[in-house]
């Protein structure tokens, strides 16, 4: 007796994508079903993201489900792809940037030479903005970002990061490239290419001798021709590093962005939670979503493996809980981070097995798991 397609895709149909909760086949997810006379099956599973932590889990499912309705199949070969979804809030979708109107409309940038209010920001083959905040400097927050965007490159997605820190850069230094300049063609900047993630940094375009001096409105437009006028091509994700603080800067750039969420790092101590609450109102109060929060230094890792938790235990944990946040994971600090800094070559990839490589790994994972969360539930909508 041959096997029919019909039992294959009844036997996928089983099985559920666990975050979104809905079975693979009504997801659109499996492709390319193939059966041959021998009984040996094929199928291609498309992810929601290359970085999906789940992967093996959603694989093995599979397997075990054809087997379990189709007990005389043969080999059953699967093979991976990924689709990266795209946010709503591009597109109009999530009705949170309507009620904004009022806030761009008021003239909040006019007498600043005349610019009237503030454009939206398309960038039309952007799939997702992930911006990455703190309510004050340093926490790491820019090795945060930057491990993202290499993490989530190395995966396979398309991926570009902008240093959006007008008065302190440290991408280009941490990438090695502190005397690149950016070509222009057509009138638009091309990013700097540097471990497979394009790469945008006011410190690309400026002496960083020359003090930057600029006030509010100044800063608000480099900043935006930073964004607008760079070529970025098609992207998965465009990893933005917010200046640290929660002033008109980060509130112009967040409102005009159509950001698909924004990621919230902190270290754990008290007096920085107390700094990332700022964070999270501003995020809330013009409604982007908030993907979670990451705890950065969260202990010092000794060379026995033991842990010493310089600046208190679990206090991001806590305050995720306590602020109904999704907690996306902690990253130990260790010297192979300030070292990988120093040197320009960022310790995820200089050092992939360490634990801070890995646990920054796992952190871009679920970052990229709660964009693909977020971009179901608000299609669903």
């Amino acid at each position: 007796m041959s096997i029919q397609k019909s039992q294959i895709e009844a036997a996928l149909g089983t099985v559920m994508e666990p975050d979104l909760g809905r079975d693979l086949m009504t997801l659109g997810m499996i492709e390319n079903i193939a059966v041959d006379e021998a009984g040996n099956v094929s199928f291609t599973l498309v992810l929601t993201t290359p970085a999906c932590p789940m992967k093996e889990k959603i694989k093995n499912s599979c397997i075990e489900a054809i087997k379990a309705a189709v007990p005389e199949v043969g080999e059953i070969e699967v093979n991976m792809t990924s689709k990266v979804t795209s946010s709503c809030s591009h597109h109009g979708g999530h009705g949170h940037h309507g009620h904004q109107g009022h806030h761009d409309g008021n003239g909040h940038q006019g007498g600043h030479g005349g610019h009237g209010a503030p454009q939206k920001i398309e960038l039309e083959k952007v799939k997702n903005i992930i911006a990455v905040g703190s309510g004050k400097g340093g926490v790491g927050k820019s090795t945060v970002s930057l491990n993202l965007a290499v993490s989530l490159a190395a995966s396979g997605a398309k991926v570009g990061l902008i240093d959006a820190d007008l008065y302190g850069p440290s991408i280009p230094t941490m990438v090695g490239l502190q005397d690149a300049r950016p070509e222009v063609q057509n009138g638009k900047l091309i990013p700097i290419e540097k471990f497979g993630v394009k790469m945008m940094s006011i410190g690309f375009l400026v002496d960083p001798e020359t003090a930057l001096i600029w006030r509010g409105p100044m800063a608000s437009s480099a900043l935006r021709q930073l964004i607008v006028d760079v070529d970025w091509q098609e992207l998965d994700y465009l990893i933005f590093d917010l200046p640290p603080g929660t002033g008109d800067i980060q509130l112009t750039l967040v409102q005009n962005l159509g950001i698909t969420g924004a990621v919230v790092v902190t270290t754990p101590q008290e007096v920085a939670l107390a700094d990332v609450a700022k964070a999270v109102t501003m995020f809330r109060k013009v409604g982007v979503p908030i993907l979670g929060l990451v705890e950065n230094m969260s202990w010092y890792e000794l060379p026995d493996g033991t842990r010493d938790y310089i600046f208190g235990r679990q206090g991001g944990e806590r305050f995720a809980q306590a602020n109904a946040m999704t907690f996306l994971g902690s990253i130990p600090i260790s010297s192979s981070v300030r070292e990988g800094g120093d040197i320009g070559t960022p310790a995820i990839i200089a050092r992939p097995d360490a634990p801070t490589s890995q646990a920054a790994s796992r952190v871009a994972g679920e970052i990229a798991r709660q964009v693909s969360i977020l971009n179901a539930t608000c299609k669903a909508d």
